[in-house]
């Protein structure tokens, strides 16, 4: 196993000696008088240990991010755009800093924060430097008699915004890129888990030139600096990625100011295999989709529906190709899968396995590994096969590396056996048939539906989800356009004083 203490390793406690609260431009310590202490998951080692942020912390965030407001906002499209422009490059730059504080903070795989993270992030920052410059209202027209009506879009004001720990940079990224190229600032809770990028993230802001304030980080616990941020009168917009039964609790908060509201909340995608499918294609890519970040991903294959003839043959082929994963240590070249996040989530996940054995058939791993990796959280992947549709382990959300795999026989069988869950966030459908593939994406109710593959994201196209995995887009002009709000402005083009309207009033 990696030794944290490894001075090639990123050093958190060296880093962030100042605090991991981040405002107007600077360090600080939390205020809270709570230590929290961010784990390594491979080893079950603390790696930094640090003060919480109390809502005195979040008070000073939201000031400072109120204070930069009209000079951010003011800004020419250009100057946003130039300065996000440079951020990509520091992002570029720092991408080995950023690797390794991802990895050691989450347990994924160096690789995969190397080859999909960071480049993601350093992508989004150069797509949104770009999208600045494209803030466009609505062109000048005559609805009305001797009238020009115009649309403006403009800054919203403070965005309070809170990301989960199982992406940290890339959300940090979603939360805070469309949000400051239409103008916003930002205060971002990140999860106390896994705040060391987030706050290298806000750093790099501030180095590749965007005003101090305009980007801040407030590393506190969700039940007392959270709910202040969602709460706080001089935040105008709430955007929260997390689990469905929290964004329920942000969004009665945030009702309270009636602010904006942005949800990105749980998944449990389905993974549809038709009779047609090439089968190899299919069972590498519920594997890779499956086990992406130790399957924690709102978008993760969680759910595999494979038509009655190539059921058996799928279920032996993912099997042996989860066998052959190599779990390990996520800073070595050869791993596949790291732990997940903490012990307790690993605990959780077995426990779902564990449940499910008196119903369903277990077909490999559902074990937590002994030996070299016993100190860390880790899982086997696992197969389960043969539950029934509204059992635990098919309906609820895991977020562990569990594939659950369910036979159907008519197409309409497998498209409604898709729906069937309260959530709507990603789906894949697997086939050659062209009919069947846009029955399937018209049909499954989901914010992004994949054909023969599953997992891709692009800087380009929206992300975000139907029914119980909430409303919103990331990613894309749409999420630019989300953290904007329109404004109508109206010219009277006449010099009379008494309009023709007013006789209704005045009479004549």
């Amino acid at each position: 196993m990696h030794n944290p203490g490894n001075s090639t390793r990123f050093q958190a406690q060296d880093r962030f000696a100042e605090g991991a609260q981040y405002i107007a431009g600077r360090l600080t310590k939390g205020t809270s008088g709570r230590t929290h202490a961010v784990v390594d998951p491979a080893t079950g080692q603390d790696v930094y240990t640090y003060e919480l942020a109390g809502t005195q912390d979040v008070d000073a965030a939201v000031a400072a991010a109120r204070e930069a407001f009209p000079g951010w906002a003011g800004a020419t499209p250009g100057e946003r755009s130039d300065a996000m422009h440079r951020f990509a490059g520091v992002l570029a730059e720092r991408a080995e800093e950023l690797a390794q504080a991802e990895s050691l903070q989450c347990g994924k795989p160096l690789k995969l924060s190397r080859e999909f993270d960071v480049p993601g992030t350093v992508d989004n920052t150069a797509f949104f430097a770009g999208a600045a410059r494209h803030l466009q209202g609505q062109s000048a027209g005559e609805y009305s008699a001797d009238h020009t009506s115009y649309v403006r879009r403009e800054a919203i004001g403070v965005v309070g915004s809170i990301a989960p720990w199982n992406y940290p940079l890339q959300m940090a990224a979603w939360k805070v890129l469309p949000a400051i190229a239409a103008g916003n600032t930002i205060v971002l809770k990140p999860a106390e888990l896994t705040p060391l990028t987030s706050l290298l993230f806000a750093q790099a802001a501030t180095e590749a030139g965007i005003p101090d304030g305009v980007v801040n980080v407030v590393t506190g616990a969700g039940r007392d600096a959270g709910e202040h941020l969602v709460g706080h009168p001089d935040v105008a917009m709430t955007s929260f990625t997390g689990s469905t039964g929290v964004g329920k609790r942000v969004a009665e908060i945030a009702t309270s100011t009636v602010k904006r509201l942005h949800l990105e909340l749980g998944g449990k995608a389905p993974f549809v295999v038709f009779d047609d499918a090439d089968l190899e294609a299919a069972v590498h890519g519920a594997v890779a989709g499956a086990l992406i970040n130790t399957g924690q991903d709102c978008t993760a294959a969680t759910r595999a529906y494979v038509q009655r003839p190539l059921y058996d043959a799928f279920v032996q082929g993912v099997a042996d190709l989860m066998a052959s994963v190599r779990v390990g240590d996520p800073f070595a070249p050869d791993t596949d899968l790291g732990p997940l996040i903490s012990h307790a989530q690993r605990d959780r996940v077995a426990g779902f396995v564990d449940r499910a054995r008196s119903y369903a058939r277990v077909v490999t791993g559902g074990v937590i590994p002994q030996g070299d990796l016993k100190a860390g959280a880790y899982y086997r992947p696992t197969l389960v096969a043969d539950a029934a549709q509204d059992s635990e382990i098919v309906q609820a959300e895991i977020f562990g590396p569990v594939l659950v795999v369910l036979p159907f026989d008519s197409d309409d069988e497998g498209i409604r056996l898709a729906n069937d869950t309260p959530y709507g966030l990603a789906a894949s459908a697997w086939t050659r048939d062209v009919f069947r593939a846009n029955r399937a994406t018209r049909d499954i109710k989901a914010g992004c539906v994949w054909v023969n593959d599953h997992i891709p994201i692009l800087s380009e196209m929206p992300h975000g989800g139907y029914k119980a995995s909430g409303f919103g887009k990331d990613m894309s002009a749409y999420s630019f356009e989300e953290y904007t709000q329109i404004k109508h402005v109206m010219f009277d083009n006449t010099a009379v004083a008494r309009k023709p309207w007013h006789r209704t009033i005045f009479g004549d």
